[in-house]
């Protein structure tokens, strides 16, 4: 599935950015791999190989890179694809859920109706990155309310010195593609 030479590419092609979007962050930008046709379709073909055999129903992506490898999924696996927006984006009725950041709290929602009503619907939880946790976290709190069975929460890169993987996995399954270390 995920080939010591495959990381290799998609590390490449992931653009690190010093002191963005502020003094001392390393950003990890991921467009230049989804601008990589072949490259970003090598990374849903072994997502969904990953996945083929749970019966997911429906791809959580987080806002805002998570829509993008999460609907990309979510066709490959022929399953229903749901955001998790920020506070205020989503139209409909929404259930929220607060998690602390670094110097204050955050807001996500996802909409009441977004399983279709289907209890127990199997779910697989995406985003690209993951570092303290408290967004996925949170995010699988709203899961949690709408009685999903979240398969397993998978991020494209886990920020090793961060834990936030560790916290989610001591919830749920957690997979990353790639880790990085300090």
């Amino acid at each position: 599935m995920f080939s010591q030479k495959l990381k290799a590419q998609l590390r490449e092609a992931i653009r690190e950015v010093q002191d963005h979007p502020k003094p001392g962050v390393l950003f990890k930008d991921i467009t230049p791999l989804i601008n990589h046709s072949m490259l970003f379709g090598m990374l849903i073909d072994a997502l969904r190989d990953r996945y083929k055999l749970h019966g997911v129903d429906f791809v959580a992506g987080i806002e805002a890179r998570g829509f993008i490898l999460g609907a990309a999924l979510a066709y490959a696996l022929q399953a229903g694809f749901v955001p998790i927006r920020k506070q205020g984006k989503l139209p409909c009725q929404t259930l929220s859920a607060s998690y602390s950041l670094e110097y204050g709290a955050d807001t996500i929602e996802i909409h009441a109706d977004a399983l279709r009503e289907l209890k127990d619907a199997h779910v697989v939880l995406i985003d690209d990155l993951i570092a303290t946790g408290g967004t996925a976290l949170a995010s699988l709190e709203l899961l949690d309310k709408l009685q999903a069975h979240c398969v397993e929460a998978c991020f494209l890169i886990s920020l090793n010195e961060l834990e936030g993987l560790q916290k989610v996995a001591e919830r749920v399954s957690a997979f990353s593609v790639l880790e990085y270390d300090k």
